[in-house]
């Protein structure tokens, strides 16, 4: 983590970027939430080599999609970082796992209304755990193909969070 991003008394600091994704400034991570300003954030999609996919359950004590399934991984891009820094960050923190090499992009989405005002770049990477989850970041994780995930979000989407229903159809998944 950016040593200079955050500190017990002033949480967590994000750039605000414009609509072509350039920082334009910083601010505090509940204030951009607040105020909907455009910000940055890395998702991570982990596979197995049966071509399963691992999702997260969200702990219960986040403040956006609490207890809702979600990519293997996420996160936001930490003011003065990158969005491949971050994902690599990502995967330590939520899943414990330094992977050797970093996740491929995927996927690019620009901020609006359903992805939280986040431009996201999807990443996608092969490992096959086991991971160390972070309790307060994730409930509970579970290994699923990518036909259990679609006959999932056709009976119950609102077990999902909504940027996962969002994304997920718009991914090539072969």
């Amino acid at each position: 983590m950016n040593a200079n991003v955050k500190t017990e008394t002033e949480g967590e600091w994000f750039d605000v970027v414009n609509q072509r994704d350039e920082v334009i400034g910083r601010e505090l991570r509940h204030i951009v939430h607040a105020k909907g300003l455009m910000h940055r954030a890395v998702h991570i999609l982990v596979f197995n080599a049966e071509r399963q996919v691992f999702l997260q359950k969200r702990s219960l004590s986040k403040d956006v999609s609490p207890g809702l399934w979600t990519v293997s991984c996420s996160g936001h891009v930490d003011s003065g970082e990158d969005y491949d820094p971050a994902a690599m960050r990502e995967l330590g923190e939520e899943l414990g796992w330094q992977p050797a090499t970093l996740p491929r992009r995927w996927m690019r989405a620009e901020a609006s209304a359903v992805t939280g005002w986040e431009f996201l770049w999807v990443y996608q990477i092969q490992g096959e755990g086991p991971f160390t989850l972070h309790p307060e970041e994730i409930e509970t994780g579970e290994w699923l193909t990518p036909d259990e995930i679609e006959q999932r979000l056709e009976k119950q989407p609102e077990i999902f969070c909504p940027a996962f229903r969002w994304l997920w159809p718009r991914l090539s998944i072969n």
